[in-house]
């Protein structure tokens, strides 16, 4: 009983989480290369389509959502319709982490029983390095979002730099998820239909497509329990107003990511010894 409650408190022990990282940083790399080799191996443009699929995406939505519905962003009277999508695609970006995080997540162990089998392969760095393709594409993504800022808006903010602050949490959050998720998808084989569901409910419900100030008072409060709202709200903050986030709301976001991560850790951590059993 003693020796369970050590391992416990290691695992729910913060330092080990960034050292088993960092001693299997080179083995991360590795795998988040992988992971962006494989989506595009045997097509012919490659890590092209990583511009071109949201950029399609892009200008779907902004025909739906500025064209067929005339949504306008909050107060924004313009018909501008570059801004408006340039706005979307703040909460794309965004929501783009956590989505491609959270949906691979339940295959991720069942799909490389070769790696269940070693005993001395570190499973946990299968959700890291989905992550960091993850973020390969994000960073892709950000730089067109600004080359069309210059473009369109003619302006460019300083407050950018303060970006890879302001994502912090949905890293901490999408990476406990995935530990959780990834575990929970060698013994549930069903929960990768629940978690398409859940990160299509996900979708509408944080305010990609409008602003929390459009959402009716009384249902504001139900929405930023979702972390990803205040994450997409500081995002368009710093990246199209150039304004400093609300470090406050970020603040309490970023300790809840924390804990999620730390618990995603534990579980893992904890059953992936039964995983060789089990597949």
């Amino acid at each position: 009983m003693v020796c369970v409650n050590k391992e416990t408190m290691k695992f729910l022990n913060p330092i080990n989480i960034f050292n088993t990282l960092w001693v299997y940083r080179e083995l991360i790399w590795q795998f988040t290369l992988r992971e962006v080799q494989n989506r595009y191996k045997g097509s012919y443009l490659g890590i092209i389509w990583s511009i071109i699929n949201p950029l399609f995406m892009l200008i779907v939505y902004t025909f739906v959502f500025g064209v067929v519905f005339k949504a306008r962003w909050g107060l924004q009277t313009s018909d501008n319709k570059a801004e408006f999508a340039l706005t979307l695609f703040c909460g794309l970006i965004v929501f783009n982490i956590f989505s491609e995080c959270i949906t691979r997540a339940p295959g991720l162990v069942i799909s490389n029983p070769n790696y269940v089998k070693k005993v001395i392969f570190p499973l946990e760095i299968l959700p890291v390095s989905v992550l960091g393709s993850a973020l390969i594409h994000t960073l892709i993504s950000l730089i067109l979002l600004e080359i069309g800022t210059m473009l369109c808006l003619h302006k460019i903010n300083l407050t950018i730099f303060m970006f890879p602050i302001i994502i912090m949490p949905v890293i901490f959050f999408s990476l406990g998820l995935s530990w959780l998720f990834s575990s929970l998808g060698v013994f549930i084989r069903d929960l990768m239909h629940g978690v398409s569901f859940l990160t299509q409910v996900l979708f509408f419900m944080t305010p990609i497509f409008y602003p929390i100030s459009a959402v009716p008072e009384r249902y504001q409060l139900v929405m930023k329990i979702n972390p990803l709202t205040v994450i997409v709200e500081d995002s368009r903050s710093v990246l199209m107003w150039g304004q400093e986030p609300n470090w406050i709301s970020w603040g309490i976001v970023t300790i809840a990511s924390l804990i999620v991560m730390q618990l995603g850790y534990l579980w893992f951590m904890k059953s992936k010894r039964a995983f060789a059993d089990v597949m």
